[in-house]
């Protein structure tokens, strides 16, 4: 009995092995939980066209916004776990939006294997030309010396540009309201209108139209400052440590995806992200190529959500 144990678990680990080496046979789906055109998207195009010229097969981008990301991430944990779905997906989804919304359509981490962090970009505190301030600290003392009076735009409740703003208020011991907006088009309208005064928006969406003049960036969620920007503090040069705001996109499967399966996938992904040509063309969207390993991407998500959860809780933040 104990022989044909060893021969069965040798044999299934030969053939987890054998369909890891034939993988993929067909079409894949990689499932964006955002609209086309956004951050998210543009990441998942660009790596499933390199994994698709270099692995055989077709992998095709659906796009499936709405609920916070969580309906498309929802799509790929009830998805068939044979690496013919898979996706990618944000903090939000991932862990923000479990410790936010009273109920969720699916458990990341039951359902949902982390594959590798594919690219990262920096947020920028961004604010109204109008708004007579330079530097970060003049902001700061704006705020304190009038609590409530100004706004700030994100992106939707419980996004990471809401989260920033509020560890900002936290750790400067100031008051700003918040404005929630469907996405950065809409934030950063009402940032040009001055209808809100600030923002944590994603670099590569303001960046343009800070260096005409409409907006001012006064600094950046980068670890170092930008090369695009480098008379840009960060956030950390200015003493906002805790204030971490980079939009990282992580590509995702379902669980219990073939390990074999997953590390190929992972070793895709890296070796994708370390080609020049793909880290230029990224760049020239300000997000940098990540490429990181299963349990480095675990890592990130599990200090995220502990970071978060102190902001949630000691802000008082809520969704309706």
């Amino acid at each position: 009995m104990r022989k044909s144990f060893l021969v069965l678990s040798s044999l299934l680990a030969m053939s987890g092995a054998a369909l890891a080496q034939d993988w993929p046979t067909r079409a894949v789906t990689v499932v964006v939980p955002f609209s086309a055109g956004s951050t998210p998207d543009v990441a998942a195009r660009i790596v499933s066209d390199r994994l698709q010229a270099r692995l055989g097969q077709p992998f095709v981008v659906e796009n499936k916004p709405g609920a916070s990301g969580n309906l498309g991430t929802a799509a790929v944990a009830k998805a068939t776990p044979d690496g013919y779905t898979i996706g990618v997906s944000i903090i939000g989804p991932l862990a923000i939006n479990t410790l936010l919304m009273p109920s969720m359509p699916y458990d990341p981490a039951k359902d949902l294997a982390p594959i590798s962090i594919i690219t990262s970009q920096p947020s920028a505190l961004v604010v109204s030309k109008e708004l007579a301030v330079t530097k970060v600290g003049d902001l700061i003392n704006l705020l304190k010396s009038n609590p409530g009076k100004y706004n700030y735009g994100s992106i939707g409740n419980g996004s990471l540009s809401h989260l920033a703003m509020e560890a900002l208020a936290l750790q400067s011991g100031s008051k700003v309201v918040h404005i929630p907006f469907r996405g950065s088009p809409d934030a950063i309208t009402a940032l040009l209108r001055n209808d809100v005064q600030m923002g944590m928006l994603p670099i590569g969406a303001v960046a343009p139209l800070a260096e005409n003049g409409q907006l001012r960036l006064l600094a950046v969620s980068a670890a170092q400052r930008m090369k695009q920007f480098p008379d840009l503090p960060t956030l950390e040069e200015v003493g906002l440590t805790e204030v971490v705001a980079d939009a990282w996109v992580g590509l995702i499967a379902p669980k219990p995806i073939s390990a074999d399966i997953a590390s190929k996938l992972e070793s895709e992904a890296k070796s994708i992200l370390a080609e020049p040509a793909v880290r230029e063309k990224l760049q020239a969207q300000m997000t940098n190529a990540i490429g990181s390993s299963a349990a480095e991407f675990q890592a990130r998500v599990d200090a995220d959500f502990a970071r978060w959860n102190r902001v949630i809780k000691a802000g008082n933040v809520r969704i309706e």
